[in-house]
């Protein structure tokens, strides 16, 4: 028996081990959802063969991934799209798809050598499309325990995103419907800041938004006072 690692603390990778240990009988997957529970000494009780990140918001220490393989799922079609914010880059930049890479952590962010990739539709919200994620990695995983997969060196030209910053959720300066659409759908989900605009009295905070065919949009807005 091996154990393996399911780094994230996003509710919608909560059942991956669970998916996963109905597959992998022989083998053992263990969840942490807390940064004070990621440390050196906690794995080493453990010995990971492998830890498995589908979405993490905090910096893998080099000393833990020098010691234990780590591999981390990114949204992209690496090496198109280092780097923080892809699904909501890839969507601001046009995409209906992408590929997610799975990418053993290195020093340098998003440039590790990929053990495989999965195909991934950008239909929805932010948070129906890592839901749809979270499938698509139980499937990746299961073929790199299965077949044992070696990682690759990355090739191709290099893209890198930046990071998106709380200040450009704002809907400020938007004229084009689709556009309003696709801001609020990409920032729709758990621990993401909302799409939003304000005046001098009101915050106003959409999220499942819904685009029609005379090309209006119902959203729910949460109105906050400042």
């Amino acid at each position: 028996m091996s154990n393996y690692i399911v780094l994230s603390e996003k509710q919608w990778n909560a059942d991956l081990p669970i998916k996963l240990q109905k597959v992998l009988l022989n083998d053992q997957f263990i969840l942490i959802n807390k940064k004070e529970d990621f440390v050196l000494d906690k794995l080493d009780k453990i010995q990971p063969k492998k830890i498995f990140i589908p979405h993490w918001s905090y910096i893998i220490p080099e000393h833990v991934f020098e010691k234990y393989e780590c591999i981390v799922f990114h949204m992209t079609d690496l090496p198109y799209g280092r780097g923080g914010s892809p699904l909501q880059n890839l969507i601001k930049s046009g995409h209906s798809d992408t590929r997610i890479s799975a990418i053993r952590v290195v020093k340098e962010l998003d440039a590790g050598p990929i053990y495989i990739k999965g195909p991934l539709s950008l239909f929805g919200t932010a948070e129906e499309i890592f839901m749809r994620a979270n499938d698509t990695i139980s499937e990746m995983i299961i073929d790199i325990i299965k077949k044992k997969i070696e990682p690759k060196d990355q090739e191709g030209r290099i893209t890198i995103f930046k990071r998106r910053t709380q200040k450009m959720s704002t809907l400020d300066g938007i004229t084009d419907i689709k556009v309003f659409f696709n801001h609020v759908r990409m920032l729709d989900a758990e621990g993401y800041p909302k799409a939003f605009f304000e005046n001098e009295h009101f915050k106003f905070e959409f999220s499942r938004a819904s685009l029609k065919a005379d090309k209006t949009i119902i959203a729910d807005v949460r109105v906050i006072k400042k």
